[in-house]
């Protein structure tokens, strides 16, 4: 058999064309992700650059030992609720933060500081379409303060639509969310019982 030089020159032009597109597909897909934490990183740098964030939180924000939550106040008046929670996602723990109004019922916001959920899955429910779905949401009734349904069934007022593709994530995340609310709402209600 003839050898032909040609071929080798062929074959690695096609092998690194074939692994190239791969590659561009993966940078493709993942695009969106990789912006959105080099925005975290910019803000995170921001807020490090100005220590006077630190003082504003100690300043404004109180931990009321008896119900775990923050008290946000400002010119010595309640403004609202920073109620943790924290609990067993799909893959590892997540953890947050509700801000609630002093009604104690209607929801200002959801952050997120620790999940660890599948990118591009669970882990949306750290992006800013799925947390501003709590913004004005009232808590619902003792047994399930927060409800997050299958986007193809219309939220009522205590719920948000989960996360397409992220059930696990979804059923857990409503879970353990739901047990640090009512954690905190029957401490209040000791709290308010008690002279």
């Amino acid at each position: 058999m003839k050898e032909k030089p040609w071929f080798a020159v062929v074959y690695m032009f096609v092998l690194t064309i074939f692994f190239s597109s791969i590659l561009i597909g993966f940078a493709y897909m993942t695009r969106d992700r990789v912006l959105m934490n080099e925005q975290l990183n910019f803000e995170r740098a921001v807020v490090e650059a100005f220590p006077e964030i630190h003082r504003v939180f100690t300043e404004q924000f109180e931990k009321d030992e008896k119900t775990g939550a923050y008290l946000y106040k400002k010119d010595n008046q309640l403004q609202g609720y920073a109620v943790p929670f924290s609990g067993q996602g799909f893959w590892d723990k997540i953890k947050g933060v509700i801000g609630v109004a002093p009604d104690k019922k209607t929801i200002h916001g959801v952050a997120f500081y620790e999940q660890k959920e599948t990118p591009g899955l669970g882990a949306r429910i750290d992006e800013e379409a799925f947390r501003n779905q709590f913004v004005g949401k009232k808590l619902g009734g003792a047994s399930n303060p927060i409800g997050i349904v299958p986007s193809a069934q219309p939220p009522g007022e205590n719920e948000v639509h989960a996360v397409t593709g992220a059930t696990q994530t979804s059923i857990r995340l409503e879970t353990l969310m739901n047990n640090d609310i009512q954690v905190w709402l029957e401490a209040m209600d000791q709290r308010e019982v008690k002279p």
